[in-house]
Order: structure tokens, then C-alpha cells, then sequence
């Protein structure tokens, strides 16, 4: 482990360049800080030539319907809004939090009570929305704590950060520290699983999402098994017209079916169901279907025109 010292190596110097920006971005008001973050987003599509070609490759297999036109505006408005993510990143960490909250429109929580009025936590399935910190800043007007899984940077002194900064709204647990996520559970807290990644062959089944054929992990099986726990999904979008925000809580019909490949078909529908109400609001500059059943992953690989 990096030892708090050696976080001010000269290795170092230029991601502390990068968090005082993010500092500074955190001090733009609301409006300004959307337009910023979209002239964010546009430098990085043409600067990104390898993520700007992933996100193509995403479109086209999700969304066949889309002429060329649509597709190439459907691209740029994803990264648009991953430019707006990073302000929204800010704003989680450093933020005035009452004012974004009260630009929030919170939908179906009555569920989030009836479930945890079973005493056994609950599982509350997220996504990687491009404004998936802020989520997190906006669910903490709920009184009960949640516990956010999450991957360890890895740049130390970055996962320093994230942690310290999603620290002032949850409860961050390393996703592999399975018995830390369960104590949470049987202590009736809400623990928040992003189960959207392609994470290789272990411990994944492959189930469409977006009609595509995708790596799916099964954790989210074994852990609504280990303490009997309900599970019910986070659907997160910024409105149409920029006022603010939707959190909207709704049921994962069916979940648990007995069967872990059926749960983790279940569980893409129910992601993608909240993706299809923003689809642009999604992260699709991640390779998600690079892993497939065949062993071919060359699907990204191809060199963009």
C-alpha cells in the first residue's frame, strides 16, 4: 500500500493537477457548469479516436435502427454527456449538496421503505450512468445509509480521492470484499452493485443485453442468496430540459428465478431499461461486449476511418 508521503511523488504531480481542476469545476453554478462540461465532451471525442470508435461499435450493435446521421450525433452526445459527468463528478465531491438535491425528482422510494421494512438490507442495482457519482450525492437525501461498491483505482492517489469524495454521501466497499458487503446487508443498509461491466469469463454467464450477447457476472445472485436480501434498481437521468435530475426506484420482476443465468438476464433488463429512458446519458465508451462465448475479441479492433 502507497503510504500518504509518497502520494506527492513527481509520478504523481500531474493527477494533482488534474483534482485542483476538478476543484475549480466544482465552483461552476449549475447551468454553466452543463455547458462547460458538453465543450468538455466534444475536445474528448476528437481527442479520443480509440473511445470515439468503441462507442460507434456500441451504437451500431444497440441501436440498428439509427442511420449514419444518428448514429454520428448519437456518439457525440454521449460524449457530451461524459463531459458533463466529469463536472457532475465534481459537484458530487466537492458541491453544494442541498442545491443539487433540490433540483431532484425522487420516484417510486416507497418500494426502497417496503423492502427495508424485511430487515434483511437491500440490494439496490445501479449502472454506470456518465453522472453515476452525483447518483450517489442525490440517493443521500434518503436517511438510511447506502454502502457503494466500487473497483480500486489504479492510480492510489486517484482511488484516494474517490474514496474520501463518495466517503461524504455512502459507504464504500471494495467490490471483492464479499463478507464486508454481506455484514452490511444483515445490518439492514441498502448496498449499491453496478453488475453493467464486461469483467472476462469468471464468474460471468453470457445473456443479450441490447439484443447483444454479453459477459454477465453472477454476483448479484449470490449476494440477494446470502441473506435472503430483495433487490430493486436504480434508474438515474438528467431531465430533458436541464433543470435537474430523475432517481426513480423500480422492481427487478422475476429476481430471483433459482437459476443464475436467468437472474443475470433479468438483471440486463432491468439495466437496460433504465438506459433506454437517457441512452445517451450511459456510458457506452466501455468495451461491454468484448468477451464472448467463441473466445473473439475483436470486435473493438477494427481501425477507425
Amino acid at each position: 500500500m502507497k503510504t500518504h508521503t509518497s502520494f506527492y511523488a513527481p509520478k504523481y504531480w500531474l493527477t494533482w493537477l488534474g483534482i485542483l481542476l476538478l476543484r475549480l469545476l466544482a465552483l461552476l453554478p449549475f447551468t454553466l457548469g452543463l455547458h462547460v462540461g458538453r465543450l468538455i465532451g466534444m475536445t474528448l471525442y476528437r481527442l479520443l479516436p480509440k473511445r470515439r470508435h468503441v462507442t460507434d461499435v456500441n451504437c451500431r450493435l444497440c441501436f440498428p435502427e439509427l442511420t449514419p446521421q444518428e448514429r454520428e450525433q448519437f456518439v457525440k452526445d454521449v460524449f457530451k454527456n461524459n463531459g458533463i459527468g466529469i463536472i457532475e463528478t465534481a459537484w458530487a465531491y466537492w458541491g453544494n449538496k442541498k442545491r443539487l438535491q433540490a433540483r431532484t425528482e425522487y420516484r417510486g422510494f416507497e418500494l426502497l421503505d417496503e423492502a427495508l421494512a424485511l430487515g434483511r438490507g437491500v440490494i439496490l442495482l445501479g449502472a454506470h450512468y456518465s453522472q453515476i457519482d452525483l447518483g450517489g450525492l442525490l440517493f443521500s437525501a434518503y436517511k438510511t445509509p447506502v454502502a457503494t461498491t466500487y473497483r480500486e483505482h489504479n492510480n492510489p492517489v486517484m482511488d484516494a480521492i474517490i474514496t474520501k469524495g463518495r466517503s461524504t454521501f455512502s459507504i464504500p466497499v471494495e467490490r471483492k470484499k464479499i463478507r464486508e458487503i454481506i455484514r452490511k446487508l444483515k445490518q439492514n443498509l441498502i448496498v449499491w452493485y453496478a453488475p453493467d461491466q464486461d469483467l472476462g469469463r469468471k464468474n460471468s454467464v453470457f445473456v443479450p443485453f441490447f439484443g447483444q450477447t454479453a459477459a454477465t457476472i453472477t454476483a448479484t445472485t449470490n449476494m440477494v442468496r446470502f441473506n435472503n436480501s430483495p433487490i430493486l434498481s436504480l434508474h438515474l437521468r438528467r431531465k430533458d430540459d436541464d433543470s435537474g435530475y430523475i432517481l426513480e426506484i423500480v422492481s427487478v420482476p422475476g429476481f430471483p428465478s433459482g437459476n443464475e443465468i436467468e437472474d443475470a438476464r433479468l438483471m440486463n433488463l432491468a439495466v437496460e431499461a433504465g438506459v433506454r429512458k437517457a441512452p445517451t446519458q450511459y456510458m457506452w465508451v466501455h468495451k461491454r461486449f468484448k468477451t464472448q462465448p467463441d473466445g473473439d475479441q475483436k470486435l473493438y479492433n477494427t481501425k477507425e476511418r
